[in-house]
């Protein structure tokens, strides 16, 4: 397993919508493994393939606390949201040290390929449905700042601009 680089905004690959893979194979389970690598490094609680420079609709996640319960899809895809919303506090690997709440479904459904090329579903609520909406984002080129009004966004933009000096 490797560290990848994690791209930050401005790159543009971060605003790219992903293509679809056809098949789950030996190299698409070593990309799983480096992008776990690379969040439990970071550290995140979720990562999309946008965040390392590659244009391909995967995502990895993990909430749990004491990091055992990692989740890798490929071509994730939300078949459900719920009626009731929740806000939750999100941040980015890809917007270092900017955090903002963002309104989103409470609970998912997602339909995705897991790295036995098992087509899969599954329920989530909380955190973690908030993690794989904002990983799925990703890999639709948008981010989580975009949910925010453009007033709350610029602020955020231009606090993360004046930091990186």
């Amino acid at each position: 397993m490797s560290l990848l680089p994690i791209l930050t905004i401005p790159d543009t690959r971060l605003k790219a919508k992903c293509k679809p893979l056809t098949n789950v194979d030996g190299r698409v389970a070593t990309l799983m493994d480096d992008m776990l690598e690379t969040m439990y490094k970071a550290p995140g609680i979720g990562l999309a393939a946008p965040q390392i420079g590659l244009l391909e609709r995967v995502i990895v996640v993990d909430v749990s606390e004491n990091r055992s319960d990692a989740l890798a899809m490929v071509n994730p895809e939300l078949i459900w949201t719920s009626d009731e919303q929740a806000i939750t506090q999100e941040g980015c690997l890809s917007i270092p040290e900017i955090y903002a709440e963002v309104t989103r479904p409470k609970m998912v459904r997602v339909r995705y390929v897991d790295r036995g090329g098992e087509v899969r579903e599954m329920d989530a609520d909380g955190l973690l449905a908030t993690c794989i909406q904002h990983e799925i984002d990703h890999l639709n080129g948008v981010l989580f700042i975009d949910h925010l009004s453009s007033l709350k966004r610029n602020m955020l933009l231009r606090k993360y601009n004046k930091a990186k000096k």
